[in-house]
């Protein structure tokens, strides 16, 4: 589990990643689109627009939504596919669901700008101030605040009332780490007064920070070109630190909640969502994979300590905790799919049923202990079984027990 001290603020915080190269295999990345767009249209139906995005703006809901679909639990790479995922699924649909996302990485970063003038004569809304608002973000993360890391991928996502949000990454080639900033308009007073909701990493001493508080002086002083060069010292107001090894182990997740969901999942410990349960093809397997989807729509603040969990969801490209079980990740977007169609035009059994799982799950976990299986066991039955499930890496297909590798 990440251990995390919050303080409630302006900004809505930042988490520090192993920094990790390689691209996202064709295969997660266009599934990736499809589940990340099922799931906020889920969210969009059952709560509304604001609701996302103060999700979206929250470090560990973030982390625990690049987990779910698949990606490396605790990577950099989180940031750049999830958020590539999600532009192409949500803009082809902006007008009707009412959520824009634009710039990107690198170059595509680069064009945010226009690409907000365009949505600004499009809809109606303020280009200028979108673009300014843009900037600003950007600098203050990259120079206001001078913690070693570089700004290489800006995100900047916009709703058809104009309200905002900001997800952006650094780089620090000394440490191998990456940085994830989190923004979100509704909650920000000002740009130059402590915008920062929280400051997530080590602490590696004094830092500049011309936002704080306490700067507001210096501030001034750098307007009436002095000489001054000060230095504050930014507080760490909420941590989230990703580990560096590949593998989850045991104290990366929350093992009672994890436990009763696979509890709910295999051992058939609740019949109110029989609609659900009676889905041609649905197994043990697919519904563990729901349960934690569930989960991430509807699952509150506290839910999500613990990332590493949604990776037995879906696994990961890397295979860990285990291989990414495409089969299971099909009937997954097809069942959530099928919901958010099928609530549009006033069915709501299946909507309802999934929202039963996230409830189950949390009621089941009350009176639970720990899972007597040991977590590696867990981890390596998974495996085992992986093929059965189309399991996948971007090494390759998984194989047979007989067939396995030491990898594995």
């Amino acid at each position: 589990m990440i251990n995390i001290n919050v303080i409630q603020m302006n900004k809505s915080g930042h988490a520090d990643l192993p920094l990790h190269n390689g691209r996202v295999p064709y295969w997660l990345a266009q599934r990736m689109a499809k589940l990340g767009g099922a799931i906020t249209e889920s969210i969009v139906m059952e709560y509304g627009i604001d609701a996302f995005m103060a999700k979206l703006s929250d470090p560990l809901w973030f982390q625990s939504f690049g987990c779910v679909l698949g990606m490396d639990w605790h990577s950099s790479g989180i940031t750049t596919s999830v958020m590539g995922a999600l532009k192409k699924a949500l803009n082809p649909v902006a007008h009707d669901l009412g959520i824009y996302v634009c710039g990107g990485r690198g170059k595509h970063s680069l064009k945010t700008p226009q690409e907000l003038i365009s949505l600004a004569d499009r809809t109606g809304l303020d280009g200028k101030k979108l673009v300014q608002s843009s900037k600003l973000s950007a600098k203050i993360d990259n120079t206001a605040v001078q913690d070693g890391y570089t700004i290489y991928l800006h995100n900047f996502i916009v709703t058809k009332a104009g309200h905002w949000a900001v997800i952006q990454q650094g780089m620090n080639t000394l440490n191998g780490m990456a940085r994830r900033y989190h923004w979100y308009s509704k909650v920000m007073s000002s740009f130059i007064k402590e915008p920062h909701a929280a400051v997530c990493g080590q602490n590696k001493g004094l830092i500049l920070n011309l936002t704080a508080e306490e700067a507001l002086e210096t501030q001034q002083g750098i307007l009436n070109l002095t000489s001054e060069n000060p230095e504050t010292l930014l507080t760490e107001a909420r941590r989230i630190l990703m580990p560096r090894h590949h593998n989850v182990r045991s104290r990366d997740v929350d093992l009672k909640r994890l436990g009763s969901i696979l509890a709910l999942a295999h051992e058939k410990k609740v019949s109110s969502f029989d609609e659900l349960l009676l889905i041609r093809g649905l197994g043990p397997r697919t519904i563990q994979s729901l349960t934690l989807v569930s989960e991430v729509i509807h699952g509150t603040h506290s839910r999500f300590s613990d990332p590493a969990r949604f990776s037995f969801a879906h696994g990961g490209k890397d295979g860990h905790p285990f291989p990414v079980p495409l089969k299971v990740y099909d009937q997954t977007i097809n069942i959530l799919k099928t919901s958010v169609e099928k609530a549009r035009i006033g069915l709501s059994d299946k909507r309802t049923a999934l929202k039963d799982l996230h409830r189950a799950a949390v009621r089941i976990e009350q009176d639970f202990s720990p899972v007597k299986k040991n977590f590696d066991e867990i981890i390596k039955e998974e495996k085992k079984h992986s093929y059965r499930y189309g399991g996948m890496t971007a090494a390759g297909p998984s194989k047979p027990p007989n067939e396995q590798l030491s990898l594995f």
